[in-house]
This record gives C-alpha cells, structure tokens and sequence, in this order.
C-alpha cells in the first residue's frame, strides 16, 4: 500500500488522515493471467492502481480479430474516462496481476472528502495522457522496424513479459514479421 501513496504524492500533498481515508477505501484484488478485469458493453466504475503485473486494452474489429490498443503496467492508474458508460474494450490481465481498487462510491467519497483531491487526479490524468501520446505516436507513421524498437525503447520492461502476439497486435503487424524483425536486429 505504500506504493499507492507514494504514487498519489507525486502528484499532490496528502496529510496522515487523508493517507489513513485513501488507505481505508481500497481493497487489494488478485487477477491471474488471461483473466479480464473488465468486458467490453460492461459498466467500470472502479479505479485500479496496478501493484504487480499488466493488464492490456484489447477490442474486436469488424473481421473479428483481437486488437491490442494499449498496455498498462506497474504503477498507473486504470480509470474509465467516461464515467457511468460501459466500456467498449476490454481491460485484460497479460500476467498475474495485484491491483488496488476503489470502488466509484470510495472514490465519490475521497473526491468530498480531501480537499485538492480533484488537482491530484487531474494531474495523474494528465500525466497518462501525455504519456499515451508519447507512446502511441510514433506508431502511426514508422515503419514496422522502427515501431518495434520505439516500443522496446518505451516499455523496456513489457518485452519479456507480453506475448509475441500480443506485441505485434498492438505494432499493427502479424506475429511472423515481428519474429522476422527480431531476428533482424539481433
């Protein structure tokens, strides 16, 4: 739980009893590899700190083929940007994972309670979709090489620990040319 503090006191000052409240409103949930968190048309109103693990966005598109949009690993928040609507993706777990979650009333209630708690989480919104965008732009306009090095440069940690396919899904290639493109650069 410590982790979870330090992380919120990066963005923002929080004093021993709003530490205590935060502490007091979430409860610790375990998801094993492949579980989903969250299903596509369902409603998540929860906020997850990730502890331990990874969890990935993934879709279907039209042909019915898994899409993977977006990874998500130690140390960040998992949030529905638009509360009280279903999601349209699903919200997988890509290894064991340990979470740390409020539920939407837990949250409401440190929003009314801890005053500058709204600054805190919009600064660790803002940082995320910075974050995303860092991430994610390089993706629209390199070519398949480039895309794979820039993802090994923006999640070194992620390589060893997200399936072969799963990479190339989410690099917007088949799995035999990332396996080509590591062969390549090796």
């Amino acid at each position: 739980m410590e982790k979870l503090i330090d992380y919120f006191l990066q963005f923002g000052n929080l004093n021993k009893q709003q530490i205590e409240l935060v502490l007091k409103n979430v409860t610790e949930v375990s998801l094993s590899k492949d579980t989903y968190f969250v299903e596509a048309g369902k409603p998540f109103d929860q906020v997850a700190y990730i502890l331990e693990g990874v969890l990935r966005i993934c879709y279907y598109d039209n042909r019915g083929e898994e899409i993977t949009k977006y990874f998500i690993d130690e140390n960040h928040l998992v949030k529905n940007p638009y509360q009280g609507e279903p999601l349209t993706e699903y919200i997988q777990a890509v290894t064991d994972c340990k979470l740390l979650v409020f539920s939407a009333r837990h949250w409401l209630d440190l929003s009314n309670t801890i005053v500058g708690w709204e600054g805190i989480v919009n600064n660790i919104l803002q940082r995320s979709l910075m974050e995303k965008l860092d991430r994610r732009s390089a993706l629209v306009s390199e070519d398949a090489t480039t895309r794979y090095l820039t993802f090994l440069e923006k999640f070194p940690t992620l390589a060893n620990r997200v399936s072969l396919a799963h990479i190339a899904s989410y690099l917007g290639i088949t799995q035999s040319s990332l396996s080509r493109i590591r062969k390549n650069i090796r």
